[in-house]
């Protein structure tokens, strides 16, 4: 929960906090989100081949925690902004990169370890109940996290006595550039905007020393946002010591299998060389499909927040809390973990209603039934966005035009209702697929496969970016829509063939 707790602060933050500190485009800042969350889940590979050849897998989930938390306290500390020493991006980067390597270290081991605990025949029924607890509480880290990293935020931005401003930040970067030399929409747009922002009601004289306050203030806010992903990294590295002992181990399967060989052993597995084969070629065969998922899922901390930004009527869910507002595009990440908590139990309910009666989906079915639902879910973002201007018509509307056209902020919950409801489907039944499926000897490895799976689909998450700024909405969210759907109509064609592997 408490690693959940600093993804989703990097998830709602990190894509603004690279454009409003450094000035970088949606498509730049598209590479380092990708390369950064691509590295959080390939690492994992890392971090469960060091689990499983020093067959310390408590031990590695520790160092990742403690890994995590330098890594937020390397990003945390505030530098100047606006950035002009190259020297403070390579320390931002080298801090996600302590932090993508910490996680990879935790992540595949601590759900190696959940799946230890279902390898007894006795409870092996109840597995994919029992990721789907797993997977519904880690969450609730998830859902406060947006709102603390917009709270500590908009507290920097209060105390400072300025107003938040989705629209700022790029503008005040293009005025820094470009000076009196910005087209005048932009110009007169960044006098309204800045204007508004000044909580003492006076006017800006000045723009070149607005701007560079602003950006200052802005980047600061952020920063030390990540200061309280620190403090669940220190609750979660209690937690663990607290009940480390307690927690299956892993490595006492695979010393079993080691010590007896070839030779069946009784509660454990024995296997063909052909049918650990089959088995490995099963895995990758479900994880090629799910790469296009995630590519599709995690827009919602780039390409989604961007349209949240450009698009969305912020103001209708402005929480004014006296010493600071909860406001931005930032809290729409808190959405994904609330349906998470809310919907999980249901969902349970569902499939355990279905397995009573004889007609619950195999694992490999209901997989495919999520990335048909997350289909779904863009065509519904597409349909919103058929009607709306393109990103690059933005800079040719008045600041008034621009916020007449924004929609609803219920378009996004709607969204990433839909796209939760696909997460339960295949994100914690994918990783009891993977424990279930993955040879004893191999399930730190293949729990890191998975995440690497994800990761693959991370690193090409800047397409998104690319599709947002140079073609019209709808045409962007069709790839997506796209993407999803193929992948579920080839995940039906395997499920035959996945179900009997899995047996």
């Amino acid at each position: 929960m408490g690693e959940r707790f600093g993804f989703y602060i990097m998830m709602a933050v990190l894509t603004l906090f690279i454009s409003a500190k450094f000035g970088l485009s949606e498509t730049q800042t598209g590479y380092v989100y990708s390369i950064f969350y691509a590295s959080i889940y390939a690492l994992a590979v890392v971090g469960g081949l060091i689990a499983d050849k020093t067959h310390q897998y408590k031990r590695t989930i520790l160092y990742g925690l403690v890994c995590m938390a330098v890594g937020y306290l390397i990003i945390a500390i505030p530098t100047p902004t606006p950035i002009t020493h190259f020297i403070y991006l390579i320390i931002t980067f080298f801090g996600l990169l302590v932090i993508a390597f910490g996680n990879g270290l935790f992540k595949g081991n601590l759900q190696a370890i959940v799946g230890r605990m279902y390898d007894n025949p006795e409870f092996s029924p109840r597995r994919d109940a029992g990721f789907q607890i797993f997977y519904m509480f880690i969450n609730i880290g998830g859902f406060f996290a947006p709102f603390v990293a917009v709270g500590m935020r908009n507290w920097w931005l209060k105390f400072n006595h300025f107003d938040y401003n989705a629209g700022l930040p790029a503008l005040c970067h293009e005025y820094i550039k470009s000076g009196s030399s910005m087209n005048n929409i932009e110009l007169t747009n960044l006098q309204q905007y800045a204007d508004a922002a000044m909580l003492n009601g006076e006017s800006v004289t000045n723009l070149s020393a607005f701007c560079n306050n602003y950006l200052d203030v802005f980047s600061r806010g952020f920063q030390y946002a990540f200061m309280a992903a620190i403090v669940m990294m220190v609750v979660s590295f209690i937690i663990f010591i607290y009940n480390k002992n307690k927690f299956p181990d892993p490595a006492t399967k695979k010393a079993v299998v080691k010590k007896e060989e070839n030779v069946a052993v009784q509660n454990d597995i024995t296997m063909s060389a052909a049918e650990i084969k089959q088995r490995i070629y099963a895995l990758f065969a479900v994880l090629g499909v799910v790469v296009f998922f995630w590519f599709s899922f995690h827009q919602n901390g780039y390409s989604l927040t961007y349209f949240a930004r450009d698009y969305v009527n912020l103001d209708v869910i402005k929480i004014d809390l006296g010493f600071t507002t909860i406001k931005g595009a930032e809290i729409f990440q808190s959405i994904n973990p609330f349906f998470v908590v809310a919907l999980t139990p249901i969902i349970m309910w569902l499939f355990g209603n279905m397995r009573k009666k004889g007609k619950e989906p195999s694992t490999p079915k209901k997989i495919a039934i999520g990335m048909g639902i997350a289909a779904l879910a863009y065509v519904f973002i597409l349909l919103v966005s058929a009607f709306l201007p393109a990103k690059e018509a933005l800079t040719t509307m008045s600041a008034d035009a621009i916020d007449a056209m924004k929609v609803t902020p219920w378009v996004m919950v709607g969204l990433y209702f839909i796209l939760t409801v696909a997460e339960l489907f295949i994100s914690p039944l994918g990783l009891s697929f993977v424990s279930k499926v993955a040879p004893p000897h191999m399930q730190g490895r293949m729990q890191g496969m998975w995440l690497l799976a994800t990761g693959l689909g991370n690193l090409i998450l800047f397409l998104g970016g690319i599709f947002y700024t140079h073609v019209p909405l709808w045409a962007c969210w069709l790839v997506f829509t796209a993407a999803c759907g193929i992948s579920m109509i080839v995940m039906l064609s395997m499920v035959k063939w996945l179900e009997k592997v899995a047996k």
